[in-house]
């Protein structure tokens, strides 16, 4: 899948600290990245083929759904998702009420795009699954902000855009083990940029720990 580029968010900085710091922490970061997936797809690959079929038999559409999201230093790639919605799902937002609601959080309560197998996957967050392989390829990390929309990012993180956009964006955060989409927008962008203000090797193991439980609770999953 080729990427393509948007026009990089003036003031964009590392905040990490010395470059000597910047460098093992991002060799230790990208390794761990790698390992992970690699090791994570090879323990869930029967759950991949039993979750494309229960999709393939439930809906027509394709397996896998991909959007593109802002990731880091602004590079615009494709993320990855099972399907969870309608072929139609687009079409339907058309509606005058459901674009409301979504447009104040980029997100649907009750959502009525999302097909039955739908619900079981962003519940347990097994939608998710294929963003293992941006990992693989650098376009995401195991640890970061959640990857955002380009017009998400212009609109709802304003002067924090940078910030964000600085790190590549990550297959659990912060915001991800704190409530999710029970917590209103700013309070989202708070979390995202307090992350990136943290970030080191071991708060990014903090976080994969602390990211089992919320995957278990379904903690504000929609």
């Amino acid at each position: 899948m080729q990427q393509s580029t948007i026009v990089p968010f003036p003031g964009t900085e590392d905040r990490f600290g010395g470059q000597g710091a910047r460098r093992v922490y991002a060799f230790a970061k990208r390794s761990f990245d790698i390992l992970f997936a690699l090791a994570f797809i090879l323990m869930t690959l029967p759950v991949w083929i039993a979750i494309a079929v229960a999709i393939k038999l439930s809906s027509p559409g394709p397996v896998f759904f991909a959007q593109p999201r802002v990731g880091r230093n602004a590079q615009v790639f494709r993320c990855l998702k099972f399907r969870t919605m309608r072929p139609d799902a687009e079409a339907m937002l058309k509606d005058s009420a459901l674009a409301a609601e979504f447009e104040k959080s980029w997100k649907l309560q009750n959502d009525p795009r999302i097909t039955p197998i739908g619900r079981i996957l962003r519940k347990t967050s097994l939608d998710e699954l294929p963003q293992l392989l941006n990992v693989l390829k650098g376009e995401m990390s195991v640890v970061g902000p959640r990857p955002v929309q380009v017009r998400e990012l212009a609109e709802r993180f304003g002067p924090w855009g940078p910030t964000v956009a600085s790190v590549r964006p990550g297959l659990t955060s912060l915001w991800s083990v704190s409530g999710r989409s029970a917590l209103s927008y700013p309070e989202r962008v708070r979390l995202e940029v307090e992350y990136v203000r943290r970030r080191s090797f071991w708060f990014d193991l903090k976080l994969v720990l602390l990211t089992v439980p919320a995957v278990i609770k379904g903690s504000g999953a929609v």
